[in-house]
């Protein structure tokens, strides 16, 4: 009996330090503040309303990308003819001029960005409404080529705002579909945290590389996050933490509502994988939470050992000589 109870105490023991410590992480490669640190590349975002003085922004050399906003959810009439959704004719008229302004703005800043030796790259601004429409609407306002940058944007997870996660599922299915790559995945932390939460469900936005937009000096603790053991571009400045007093990193040229983010290596590896295009490796799910009742084993309430396992070492369940299949928009679900 004294034996029992000595194993009882230890198992108690052992479960209880297990719970307090909850799941392992591992740190990941410039987590505080790498836009300090000269040899990481920087990459700036724009949309049609920033203003750049070009002549200023080009003496930054740590200016490695320009990614622009291209396009954003469904396309604009031309005709105006039908039904506007509730918009007026001249309301029509206005926002198609707006959008052509915006398009050649578009080229006119990838003209200049790829010609003075600049990474390009496009976004898409996920709306509701017809994913596949959106998609082609993206590749034929941007028109990207092979040795640029593809963003799908997903800003939050309000649907009357935003494309719907299984929206974007079928969207970047769309895209792999018509240019053989996929695009990278723009968003904020809870976005992103839920994706990881349920990379089962969504098991393509959950493998694109992860451009992470969250305004903190450090990431710590953050990943790894699901298939992300660590974001691929860190947006790391915006109008929500810059100011005339005060910016993390202030770009000659711009004001102080202009994005600027970081990535963990140099303008030359940069270049080497600019325009990505693959998924990430899928990890196993996490183990099911345990909840052990102690009170029938130990003193004290019942306890909850969350995931203690991260990363559980699972054999393959493929074989290795089966060819892999290829996700596209018809057959996802099944992943």
């Amino acid at each position: 009996m004294k034996g029992y109870r000595q194993s009882t105490l230890l198992i108690c023991s052992i479960l209880t330090i297990l719970t307090l410590m909850g799941p392992a992480s591992k740190l990941s490669a410039g987590e505080t503040q790498p836009w300090t640190d000269p040899k990481n590349a920087l990459i700036v975002d724009a949309y049609e309303l920033n203003t750049i003085d070009w002549n200023a922004f080009l003496q930054d050399k740590r200016i490695a990308g320009f990614i622009s906003k291209a396009s954003d959810g469904l396309p604009e009439s031309f005709s105006c003819t039908g039904d506007h959704a509730g918009d007026t004719v001249a309301h029509c008229k206005t926002m198609w001029r707006k959008y052509a302004v915006s398009r050649e703005l578009f080229q006119t800043r990838r003209m200049l960005a790829k010609t003075n030796g600049l990474l390009w790259g496009a976004y898409h601004l996920g709306r509701p409404g017809n994913p596949i429409d959106q998609a082609n609407h993206f590749l034929d306002y941007a028109d990207p080529q092979p040795d640029e940058l593809m963003v799908l944007d997903i800003d939050g997870m309000d649907t009357t705002q935003f494309m719907s996660l299984d929206d974007a599922q079928i969207f970047v299915a769309h895209i792999k579909i018509r240019t053989g790559r996929y695009p990278i995945l723009y968003t904020n932390h809870n976005t992103a945290r839920y994706i990881a939460d349920h990379r089962g469900t969504y098991p393509l936005l959950s493998r694109l590389p992860l451009w992470y937009a969250r305004y903190k000096p450090d990431v710590k603790g953050t990943f790894p996050l699901g298939n992300w053991d660590s974001y691929a571009i860190w947006q790391f400045a915006s109008s929500d933490n810059c100011s005339e007093k005060s910016c993390p990193y202030r770009v000659p040229g711009t004001l102080t509502d202009i994005d600027v983010n970081v990535v963990p290596m140099t303008r030359i590896q940069l270049a080497k994988v600019w325009p990505q295009g693959d998924l990430l490796p899928a990890k196993p799910l996490p183990a099911p939470d345990l909840t052990i009742a102690l009170a029938s084993l130990c003193s004290g309430p019942r306890q909850t050992l969350v995931s203690l396992m991260v990363d559980t070492i699972v054999t393959a369940s493929t074989p290795p000589s089966t060819k892999p299949v290829e996700i596209n928009e018809l057959n996802y679900e099944d992943f």
